[in-house]
């Protein structure tokens, strides 16, 4: 019986663009368990992320994750 997914929302500082966007979905979607990643685009703003995982994801590993994208987590849920 599968679990209940994971939730996690954090504030990515620095994306302009789909490409942003897509750099960071890529990045967070090889994280293990991963099932889905969900932004909402602001341009000249946090923007927010939200990732449904089948398990808890440590903010360090998020994080990274982001900064491999080349942007930064500015606040986390």
């Amino acid at each position: 019986m599968n679990a209940t997914p994971e939730s996690t929302t954090v504030l990515v500082e620095g994306m302009t663009c789909s490409h942003c966007v897509n750099a960071v979905t890529d990045e967070l979607r090889a994280l293990e368990g991963v099932e889905s990643v969900q932004v909402e685009l602001k341009a000249g703003a946090a923007s927010e992320v939200r990732i449904a995982s089948t398990r808890p994801l440590s903010s360090a590993e998020v994080s990274e994750a982001v900064a491999e994208a080349g942007y930064s987590v500015v606040g986390q849920d």
